[in-house]
């Protein structure tokens, strides 16, 4: 997979000292490589995560990650879409819109057909009715295939040892509905956490851990934004690059395809922008809290105001949103249209969109938020931003 981004004057001393990086990766099937394209342009600069959160793909791209030592991480991610967008390798060759919308479609269509190379594989037998099925079985694919992929491109035993970084993800209990979180600093992570992640029904079928069923995270939530800032478990100040594939605005759609892709769009953002908005509040009040209780004489501190304390904050959150808006030739099945050409320019847009964004003026003038809580948007507006 060849990239042919821009390096030159790629800043690496962005990071404010002793702060922690934190990469946050939303879940959308294909639109992923953005992921991985962003991930290597901060490893360009120099900036790797001490803690990576994913749903559904962004579990897939954030334990290829974790889950390999610095100098393989590229080459793992890459091996992956490569093996991912192996089946559909041909390169459209004709500058024309409308036709390029057909092209993909074409590959959209081939793959809910005839399954992902590595990832997924159509099951012979479907079962729509009947009882007393195996619930494993539920589903219109068999995701062995990405069992096998993740077992050879990640070296788990590393995952789980102190040189890695911590990994969390996101997936829902059937039965009760509620979010659940594997993390590596409570859980013995393996392919199939990783899977049960990313099990969307009813394309893939929910996966069995310690006698739970779990779907895809992103049903509950596509940003696992809140689970960082609830269990962060540090007083170290934190930046946080949240990398989403699916873009909260939008156009009005014209058509029913637009329709649908718009839907699609706003379901899967997971409203980015309000649930910054809310962690600020809630991490500027803590802030707030703390300083005021560090003001208290000694007599006035009793067990509520110790209780209160330990709720509190004192570290400082930078949020770098690095969200993915370029929405040329794409319909809803953007998300599982694996096309080489495709993955490519996922990739490449994510590796650009990061590097110019660590260049803005903005980004490289930052200094450590007074109110305990800065946002940044790294892929809007950059050149007004430089």
């Amino acid at each position: 997979m060849e990239v042919k981004s821009d390096l030159s004057n790629v800043p690496t001393d962005t990071a404010i000292p002793d702060e922690s990086v934190v990469l946050v990766l939303q879940g959308g099937g294909a639109l992923g490589a953005y992921q991985a394209g962003a991930y290597e342009a901060l490893n360009e600069a120099g900036i790797e995560p001490d803690w990576i959160a994913g749903i559904s793909i962004g579990a897939i791209n954030g334990v290829l990650i974790a889950g390999n030592p610095k100098k393989d991480r590229i080459s793992r991610l890459r091996k992956f879409w490569e093996t991912a967008s192996a089946g559909l390798t041909a390169i459209y060759p004709f500058d024309d819109p409308s036709m390029r919308v057909i092209f993909n479609e074409a590959n959209a269509s081939a793959a809910a057909m005839f399954g992902i190379p590595g990832f997924f594989s159509p099951r012979s037998y479907v079962p729509f009715f009947g009882v007393g099925q195996d619930p494993a079985q539920v589903s219109f694919y068999d995701t062995a295939p990405l069992i096998r992929t993740l077992n050879t491109l990640v070296d788990f035993d590393f995952l789980h040892s102190a040189s890695a970084p911590r990994l969390s993800v996101g997936a829902v209990d059937i039965e009760n509905g509620n979010f659940a979180y594997f993390d590596t600093h409570a859980d013995q992570i393996t392919a199939r956490h990783i899977l049960a992640s990313g099990a969307l029904p009813p394309g893939f079928p929910p996966v069995k851990i310690d006698g739970r069923y779990y779907w895809d995270g992103g049903l509950v939530s596509n940003t696992p934004l809140n689970y960082i800032m609830e269990y962060a478990g540090t007083d170290k100040d934190m930046c946080i690059f949240q990398v989403d594939v699916f873009s909260a605005t939008g156009t009005l759609p014209r058509n029913i395809a637009e329709t649908t892709e718009r839907e699609k769009d706003i379901r899967f953002s997971s409203r980015t922008r309000f649930n910054s908005d809310h962690v600020r509040l809630l991490h500027e009040l803590r802030y707030a809290t703390r300083k005021l209780i560090d003001r208290l004489p000694p007599e006035l501190i009793d067990d509520e105001v110790r209780r209160l304390r330990n709720l509190s904050r004192e570290e400082s959150v930078t949020v770098a949103h690095i969200i993915r808006r370029d929405a040329r030739y794409e319909t809803a099945s953007k998300d599982y249209e694996f096309s080489r050409q495709s993955v490519e320019e996922h990739w490449e847009l994510g590796r650009n969109d990061v590097h110019r964004g660590l260049k803005t003026k903005a980004w490289t003038n930052r200094t450590r938020s007074q109110r305990g809580f800065k946002v940044f948007d790294l892929t809007r507006n950059q050149d007004k931003q430089s």
